[in-house]
């Protein structure tokens, strides 16, 4: 048996005539299945939306804005405008690249849940001397102050 595209947590299959024979030598009854979503450390999955992090780097990606590539459940890559200015937290969507509505398959996305890419802004672990040298410089001309509301 293939599992059909966009089946969710807990749906039910029925497999016709696969069940057990009935009494007496009757006929098979269905055989029915509860899907289970394995958890998966990338994304999680809520009806047909699915959410992923998206891991930025802090000035050139967050700061400036972005194009990446990101993949998506149906095993491709979407592309993703991250807007300059964007920070840990922000939320953005790509509609109709969840998972698919079963039977629907008549335009790409049509009846299907939303990828969410949640962002997460990360930080060199070991920068560089030069790195070191270029955001000291940088926190020396900035007035940026993420401790102050504006």
């Amino acid at each position: 048996m293939t599992t059909p595209a966009g089946v969710t947590d807990g749906q039910w299959l029925r497999l016709a005539g696969q069940g057990g024979r009935g009494r007496g030598g009757g006929e098979r009854g269905d055989l029915y299945l509860v899907v289970r979503l394995a958890r998966d450390p990338r994304c999680r999955v809520e009806g047909r939306d699915v959410h992923t992090n998206l891991p930025l780097a802090p000035w050139w990606e967050g700061t400036l804005g972005a194009q990446v590539t990101l993949p998506t459940p149906d095993g491709g890559e979407a592309t993703l405008t991250v807007p300059p200015g964007t920070s840990t937290g922000r939320r953005l969507r790509l509609r109709g690249r969840g998972l698919p509505r079963p039977g629907r398959a008549t335009r790409r996305g049509e009846g299907a849940g939303d990828l969410y890419a949640h962002v997460r802004i990360m930080v060199p672990p070991k920068p560089t001397e030069r790195e070191r040298e270029l955001f000291a410089e940088l926190a020396g001309t900035s007035s940026f102050n993420p401790r102050e509301r504006s």
